[in-house]
């Protein structure tokens, strides 16, 4: 079999199946490991799949830049930031992460909701300023662009002065093996910093984030409270979730 039909046999079974195994795939045609795993990780290189160790996974489209992430899953985001916005009780300490569902949550907070938000997102905290009654504390920082998030040293020794009792957490990538998972090694240790002074973390992930993975490990999926999720999941990738020991809530 040539190298691109194979290629193209990988793609097809990754999407069909969720996952791919190295081990199988090369007994089923008749090829080395090392030929398919030479494939996965020119794939991989590609962005067109996140290798794993044995094999492989869908790759998170959500590791764009802002702008990118922006045009993806809207009508979701905007369902799961009104459905984490209720999930906050007046005078709480709330986390709030950066990215695209975040701004949503943001802008649907209650005008009457008095609470302390705390955010290493700009963005993030002038949507929020929108609301009189929202106390602001930014997280400051190097600016990571890419993202439009506060990262580095100075946000992580500022998180470790919380108390919080909620945490919004974005992630690009939602795995019952893999975990929680995000793009950038420094996102990464801010997320499991913020995570750390929470006494609940809530995931909001859109549809292109299931099932999917990405380079860094942010949490084993079972550490966090709550995983939101759009209501078109299909019943399968909610028993898959589950599976991975988190409570799955499907946002209305």
């Amino acid at each position: 079999m040539l190298t691109t039909h194979r290629k193209q046999l990988l793609l097809a079974r990754l999407a069909a199946d969720g996952h791919l195994v190295a081990k199988d795939l090369a007994a089923e045609l008749g090829t080395s490991e090392d030929t398919i795993r030479r494939d996965l990780r020119e794939l991989a290189q590609a962005g067109r799949l996140q290798r794993v160790h044995g094999g492989a996974l869908p790759a998170s489209p959500a590791v764009g830049d802002l702008q990118a992430r922006a045009a993806l899953s809207p009508d979701d985001k905007v369902a799961l930031g009104k459905a984490g916005a209720a999930l906050i009780q007046p005078g709480q300490l709330v986390i709030l992460d950066g990215g695209t569902t975040a701004l949503q949550l943001a802008r649907h907070l209650p005008p009457t909701l008095r609470a302390t938000l705390v955010t290493h997102s700009p963005a993030v905290a002038l949507e929020a300023a929108k609301q009189p009654l929202v106390e602001i504390l930014m997280l400051g920082g190097r600016l990571f662009r890419h993202s439009g998030v506060n990262v580095g040293a100075t946000v992580i020794e500022a998180a470790s002065r919380l108390r919080a009792d909620l945490y919004f957490m974005g992630v690009t990538g939602v795995h019952p093996e893999t975990g929680l998972s995000t793009g950038d090694d420094e996102e990464a240790a801010v997320k499991r910093a913020l995570h750390a002074r929470a006494a609940e973390t809530v995931v909001l992930a859109s549809s292109e984030k299931l099932m999917a993975a990405s380079p860094f490990l942010v949490a084993p999926l079972a550490d966090i409270s709550q995983l939101l999720v759009p209501a078109t999941t299909p019943e399968r990738t909610l028993k898959a979730l589950r599976a991975g020991g988190v409570k799955v809530q499907r946002a209305a």
